[in-house]
C-alpha cells in the first residue's frame, strides 16, 4: 500500500500522481505515511475582528487558498498544483482549486475576518457545504464535490457544485453569522433563502414551491424555497452578526445613492 509522500492519502496502485493533492508520485518506492502530530484550532478575537489560529506539533494542516495571515515557527508551506481535471471543476464551481497545506511545528494565524468561523468536528461522517464556507481541516480530512440536482442548483442558491468534507477530524467553516443546528429525523426543514452553510450527507435538498399550485404561489410572496429533508443535521446562519448587517446596510446605501445620482 502507497501513500503520498505530502498529503498522507493513500494513492491508488500505479497511478501517477496522487487524487487528493495531485502531487506527483513518478517511480519512487512506496512512501511511508508521514507521522500524525497534533492540530489545534482556536478562534480568536483582535479588535473585533475574528481569527483562527493553529497550533501544529509535528503536523500538517490544509486551508483556502489566500487564507494564510502570518506564521511563526519551523513550518513550509506547500502549494501542488493538482490535476487538470479539478481546474476544469474549480471553473464550474468557482471555487478555489489549489489548498495548500502547511507543515511542521508552529503556530499560523489566518486572515481575520468580520465573519464568523465554527469549528466542526467529524467523526467519521460527511457534510455538505454551503460555496465557500470551507476554510481549514486537517490533513485526515478528505475534500470531494457534491453534485446538487439540476433544478436545486439553478434556484436554490447552492449552485452546481458544493464542497464536500469526510473522515474523522476537525474542520473550520466560515458564516455571516452565527450557527445554529436544526437536527432532522425523518423530517424536513422549509428555508427561505440560502443562509444553510452546511448539513450531513443523509440530508437531501430540494427547491419546491412555498404553497400548493402556481396561483397561491404567487399570492404568498414566498415563491420558491429550499427544502431539507431527510435525518441528520443541518447548520444554519439565520442572522448575519452585527458587523456584516452593518456592512451590507452601508452597500445598499452606497447602492442607492448611486442610483439616484444616475438618475
Amino acid at each position: 500500500m502507497a501513500f503520498c509522500s505530502n498529503c498522507g492519502n493513500e494513492v491508488k496502485a500505479g497511478a501517477a500522481f496522487c487524487g487528493s493533492c495531485g502531487n506527483s508520485i513518478g517511480q519512487a518506492a512506496p512512501a511511508q505515511r508521514p507521522a500524525v502530530g497534533k492540530v489545534t484550532f482556536d478562534v480568536v478575537n483582535r479588535e473585533r475582528l475574528n481569527m483562527v489560529k493553529v497550533d501544529l506539533e509535528n503536523a500538517s494542516f490544509r486551508y483556502e487558498a489566500g487564507a494564510m495571515h502570518y506564521m511563526q515557527g519551523t513550518l513550509e508551506l506547500q502549494s501542488n498544483i493538482p490535476r487538470m481535471g479539478k481546474f476544469f471543476k474549480s471553473m464550474i464551481t468557482k471555487e478555489k482549486v489549489v489548498k495548500p497545506v502547511i507543515t511542521g511545528t508552529g503556530t499560523v494565524f489566518l486572515t481575520p475576518s468580520f465573519g464568523e468561523f465554527t469549528i466542526l468536528e467529524l467523526q467519521n461522517d460527511e457534510w455538505i457545504l454551503d460555496q465557500g464556507a470551507y476554510y481549514a481541516s486537517e490533513l485526515e480530512i478528505e475534500i470531494g464535490a457534491y453534485t446538487n440536482r439540476a433544478i436545486s442548483a439553478m434556484f436554490s442558491g447552492e449552485k452546481w457544485f458544493q464542497t464536500v468534507v469526510a473522515g474523522t477530524g476537525k474542520v473550520v467553516i466560515n458564516s455571516a453569522g452565527p450557527l445554529e443546528e436544526v437536527e432532522l429525523v425523518n423530517d424536513k426543514l422549509v428555508v427561505d433563502g440560502n443562509f444553510a452553510v452546511a448539513r450531513t450527507s443523509g440530508i437531501d435538498l430540494k427547491v419546491t414551491k412555498a404553497t400548493r399550485g402556481i396561483f397561491s404561489t404567487v399570492l404568498s410572496g414566498e415563491g420558491l424555497v429550499n427544502t431539507f429533508s431527510g435525518t441528520g443535521k443541518v447548520l444554519i446562519a439565520p442572522v448575519d452578526n452585527y458587523f456584516n448587517t452593518l456592512i451590507h446596510t452601508v452597500r445598499n446605501i452606497d447602492y442607492k445613492i448611486q442610483s439616484l445620482n444616475k438618475g
